[in-house]
């Protein structure tokens, strides 16, 4: 026995501990330092800052619905069905979470532009074309974002008691009645943190938006396109939106704590 408290590190290691902490909270005290309190209500109800907020908060939400109809099915097959090449597939539907966001936009181009793979014979249908709209803002904040919910949901369903499955299909439940009545509810809160992060992630995307969507403001300019834009003509507009996405951000993290990083 040393005697050393295991819930006190060694010096070193604390030392180390505090120039990480001061590595994230440099930068939050120094916007904080030049926010503009006295006129940040006027900032923000400005012209730039409210067409963001509001276009931010459609585009957001969008994709977050998009990522949980899409996400939760892609989790339920990654984690329940065994097939050749599951890990590759995986791969792909992660691979947002490290790809850059930019290349992500240009692979989202090419694939959905007025000349994409996809793209170019859906306009010539239907006259539809994504990129530097609303909608391809939407499809662009998806691309970015279902990737955390996925992981979210298929780690709760790996960490599910099988045995509350096999019951209700032992009582007669088909198996879209055991995953509606049985599944669904008892990784409902993993859904609701996975959910939540996507809206995070989508809310604070810009590479893929900008590479996709454009950035049209009124159009397709989200938060931060403006805090962008607004840092060579109005530093105060981009520090007051960056607060506030600062601030969501970190009352997502919050509000979750630790529910993400135990569903792993």
């Amino acid at each position: 026995m040393t005697g050393l408290r295991p819930d006190r590190p060694p010096g070193a290691v604390m030392a180390a501990a505090l120039l990480g902490l001061a590595l994230f909270a440099a930068p939050l005290v120094g916007l904080l330092a030049r926010t503009p309190w006295s006129r940040i209500g006027s900032v923000l109800t400005g012209p730039v800052a409210t067409d963001a907020l509001r276009i931010s908060l459609l585009t957001s939400l969008a994709a977050a619905a998009v990522a949980t109809a899409l996400g939760i099915p892609l989790a339920w097959v990654l984690a329940r069905w065994e097939f050749p090449g599951r890990s590759l597939v995986r791969g792909l539907v992660l691979l947002p979470m490290v790809l850059p966001p930019v290349v992500g936009g240009a692979a989202l181009l090419y694939a959905f532009g007025r000349r994409g793979l996809i793209g170019e014979p859906v306009y010539d249908a239907t006259g539809l074309l994504l990129p530097f709209s609303g909608w391809g803002v939407v499809v662009a904040n998806a691309f970015v974002a279902t990737p955390f919910l996925v992981v979210t949901v298929e780690a709760a369903l790996r960490n599910l008691d099988p045995r509350f499955e096999a019951a209700g299909s032992v009582l007669g439940g088909g198996r879209w009645r055991v995953f509606r009545r049985i599944t669904l509810p008892m990784i409902g809160p993993s859904v609701g943190a996975g959910v939540l992060l996507a809206w995070a992630r989508a809310l604070g995307e810009f590479g893929a938006t900008v590479t996709f969507a454009g950035n049209l403001q009124g159009r397709t300019q989200t938060m931060p396109l403006a805090v962008f834009v607004a840092l060579e003509q109005d530093r105060d507009t981009a520090i007051a939106l960056s607060l506030v996405l600062v601030a969501v951000s970190l009352a997502v993290l919050v509000v979750l704590r630790d529910r993400w990083w135990r569903s792993w």
